[in-house]
């Protein structure tokens, strides 16, 4: 068999392949033999139908094409085995297939384009000496009476008001109806007119908080009575998720029907022994100012390794084939799919036909990021010959594996694989940093960049979108 290759873009080469007469003949005659065996022709016994028979019933250019796909493909598998070359995701006909069926003739070689794509060479100039900012998140020593004051509010006991109106940090019970304000009316004055889809409610417990509702509708709601009836004004932000509210005025009709305030356990031993494991409060300040310090340090740690990234994709040069960018894009779209399903989430009424194509296309710039940084770091892998031990892959596993016991559906191999290149990135990474120079910069000095995840943020905007518009209207801002 003769081969002839060509460089091609999108790292894909090019193949011209002449296959033998001698096998071309082999394949058609092996189809042949494939459809007489198989053919059910009245007045003929399965495999004794006569060659001519066949023909007549099937036609030439069926067969013709039916050994021309097993020649194509038998061809291309051995070309690029006896080229050795490294083919990944399956192969693209260059030839016209109608032209080659035309001009297939028995006993004449057969000769074809294809294109494959291979692993792309990397163009990495520099990876050392790196100078670069990232930004340090230093430790908060009110952290821990941060977190302790939370936990109080969450073990809070609601007890009831009586003698004074509603004030933030209370808990109401209300009975609300909401109406959008038309536009002025010939006096100049604005009148409320048509209802709120899913803007009405009873005995709906709120919590006077700033921020967890629709600006204004909390505050509004500040020294009432109860028994007291209210309307407020409020406006629909103009990134609100039901588009047809967005940017509207609108005015509530409150009824507080009762009230209660938050009464707070006194933060001793006893609390800390009901919200952890340690008898006393110092054992939990201790503990947390521990583990507070540790996450200030573990972020700053990721912001160092993700200034690092960003400045490496930077700097590799790589063209890369489709059939890559296509699978990380599958793999990002499948990782949102399976987050958003855990939040709760009908993805089947996210994730349709129309859709899907809107979720790869915002995927592509970040898969296509990704890349660059699984190939870059396994260009300086290779260049440096940085290798990870397999006694701490199988000691890694190992772990695991106990860990997640109970899982029936976890693949040994694949796991020992996904450590493997856990620990190899790990590795890069440390060999990269140690010679590099990051300078630490105060947390928020650093200009906004787009997000990394943008992709995966914009399919969880349209997930909340559609999960916050079936709630109820005035929990606009209830997730932040």
């Amino acid at each position: 068999m003769k081969v002839t290759q060509a460089k091609l873009p999108q790292s894909q080469i090019g193949l011209e392949i002449e296959i033998p007469s001698e096998i071309s003949k082999k394949a058609y005659e092996l189809v042949f033999q494939d459809l007489a065996r198989s053919a059910n022709i009245p007045g003929f016994r399965k495999g004794k139908v006569p060659r001519h028979i066949l023909v007549q019933r099937f036609g030439s250019t069926r067969l013709k094409a039916a050994a021309l796909e097993e020649i194509i493909r038998d061809g291309v598998r051995d070309a690029i085995k006896q080229e050795s070359i490294q083919a990944i995701g399956n192969y693209q006909l260059r030839s016209n297939f109608d032209e080659l069926v035309n001009q297939f003739e028995l006993g004449k070689a057969v000769t074809f384009s294809a294109a494959v794509d291979v692993v792309p060479e990397v163009n990495l100039q520099q990876y050392t000496g790196l100078h670069l900012k990232a930004e340090e998140v230093k430790y908060d020593p009110d952290s821990v009476d941060k977190f302790l004051e939370e936990r109080r509010k969450e073990l809070a006991t609601l007890v009831p008001v009586s003698g004074r109106p509603a004030q933030t940090g209370d808990v109401a019970v209300v009975d609300f109806k909401g109406r959008l304000v038309s536009e002025a009316s010939a006096e100049g004055e604005a009148e409320a007119s048509e209802e709120i889809p899913g803007g009405e409610a009873q005995d709906f417990q709120v919590e006077l908080a700033e921020g967890r509702f629709i600006k204004g509708f909390v505050d509004g709601m500040v020294g009432m009575n109860v028994g007291e009836s209210r309307e407020i004004s409020v406006d629909f932000p103009e990134d609100y998720p039901q588009k047809e509210l967005a940017g509207k005025p609108a005015v509530f009709a409150v009824t507080l029907k009762d009230l209660k305030e938050k009464e707070l356990l006194e933060v001793n031993d006893d609390f800390a022994q009901e919200i952890s494991e340690f008898q006393t409060l110092e054992e939990l300040r201790s503990t947390l100012e521990t583990r507070f310090q540790d996450q200030a340090q573990s972020k700053t740690d990721a912001n160092k390794q993700e200034a690092l990234l960003a400045q490496l994709v930077n700097l590799v040069e790589v063209d890369l084939p489709q059939t890559l960018i296509e699978q990380e894009v599958d793999e990002l779209v499948t990782q949102t799919a399976m987050r958003l399903s855990k939040q709760g989430i009908d993805i089947k009424k996210l994730f349709t036909q129309e859709m899907i194509p809107q979720f790869r296309e915002r995927s592509l710039p970040d898969a296509i990021d990704r890349l660059k940084r699984s190939l870059g770091l396994r260009e300086v892998a290779t260049r440096e010959s940085i290798q990870v031990e397999p006694a701490a892959v199988a000691t890694r596993s190992q772990d695991l594996m106990q860990q997640y016991s109970d899982d029936k559906d976890i693949d040994p191999e694949k796991l020992r694989e996904f450590v493997e290149n856990e620990l190899l990135t790990e590795k890069i990474i440390k060999w990269l940093e140690e010679r590099s120079t990051i300078e630490l910069v105060p947390e928020g000095s650093l200009n906004a960049t787009e997000s990394e995840n943008q992709a995966e943020a914009e399919v969880e905007a349209e997930a909340e979108a559609e999960a916050e518009a079936t709630a109820e209207t005035p929990q606009e801002g209830a997730g932040g």
